[in-house]
């Protein structure tokens, strides 16, 4: 049977004001300290972490990690993640497994839903990686399906992440007719298996978003940021760096975390190994540029590595 979406929920107001997400990493302590210190002033907190698993298709319940963090305020809204990310990596055969399969597909989306109203969440980000473009129709089926199972349990909002430029695995548009928000993830720009360099340049992700905002337009659409960074030793892959940590690897070396001035980075390097790392002046940088086009919703990725400074410069 061919699969048809149902129509998604309500549509969404425009945003009159910024709204902040955050991720954690509930495996995390220092992200369960942001959480218990910040998380009020958060808007939406995804705590959840529901994987699927890559042989069976099934989510892994119960969930690998405890989520016992709650923010002091009742507003915040706490909403899980549902990743085909299991073991080392993304697995798109989970989600091409779950398109071919209506009946496996059923009851996986109502586990999904079921489990996130057990564990009191009030929506999911959907996180389905490393897709390409004869997988549209498959993702399409297997977000609608997610969501159908959610919406009917009162789980709302259903968001999908997706890469920042991949427009052809990753369409807007025809995503939308499933999800009700795109979270566009405008960072690695530079990432473990590349050669060194920023994360998020404001001029990369300026032109990142605007394919994004040509598709969907701004109202849907929530900006990913990230609080981290890489440093790449020479001859290996980068190693993902928190803001503490990139500050401790620069005063060990007597180096020094200096601003580059075209991409706004902060920047460490030595013989051994070269470093760049988001702060809380680029974040703010970024997100006063991302207001300028209409879009309205942040999210970080993710709590626990971001530099304090952001605290009381952004989110205050």
């Amino acid at each position: 049977m061919a699969f048809v979406p149902a129509s998604c929920s309500a549509p969404l107001r425009a945003q009159s004001r910024r709204e902040f997400w955050a991720f954690t990493g509930p495996w995390d302590t220092a992200s369960n300290t942001s959480l218990r210190n910040f998380g009020d002033r958060l808007d939406v907190v995804v705590t959840g972490w529901i994987p699927l698993d890559s042989v069976t298709a099934k989510p892994i319940l119960p969930g690998l990690f405890p989520d016992t963090i709650r923010p002091r305020s009742s507003t915040t809204r706490r909403l899980a993640l549902v990743t085909s990310w299991h073991g080392a990596g993304f697995h798109p055969r989970t989600i091409r497994t779950l398109a071919s399969d209506p009946a496996l597909l059923a009851r996986t989306a109502g586990s999904i839903a079921t489990q996130a109203v057990a564990s009191g969440y009030r929506g999911l980000v959907l996180d389905f990686e490393d897709m390409n473009r004869s997988d549209v129709n498959a993702l399409v089926r297997v977000v609608g399906a997610i969501a159908d199972s959610a919406r009917r349990r009162a789980l709302s909002p259903i968001v999908l992440a997706i890469p920042a430029t991949d427009t052809a695995a990753y369409p807007a548009r025809r995503l939308l007719t499933v999800a009700d928000l795109l979270l566009v993830m405008l960072y690695d720009q530079h990432w473990s298996g590349s050669e060194p360099g920023p994360i998020s340049e404001p001029d990369w992700v300026r032109n990142s978003l605007s394919l994004r905002i040509a598709e969907a337009g701004p109202a849907k659409l929530i900006a990913g940021l990230p609080t981290y960074g890489y440093r790449w030793k020479r001859g290996t892959p980068g190693e993902a760096v928190t803001y503490p940590a990139a500050e401790r690897f620069a005063l060990d070396a007597r180096s020094k975390l200096q601003r580059d001035q075209v991409s706004q980075t902060l920047r460490a390097t030595t013989s051994q190994w070269d470093m760049w790392v988001t702060d809380a002046a680029l974040l703010r940088t970024l997100v006063a540029q991302i207001e300028g086009t209409g879009v309205r919703r942040f999210a970080l990725w993710r709590l626990g590595q971001e530099d304090p400074a952001l605290w009381s410069t952004l989110i205050h």
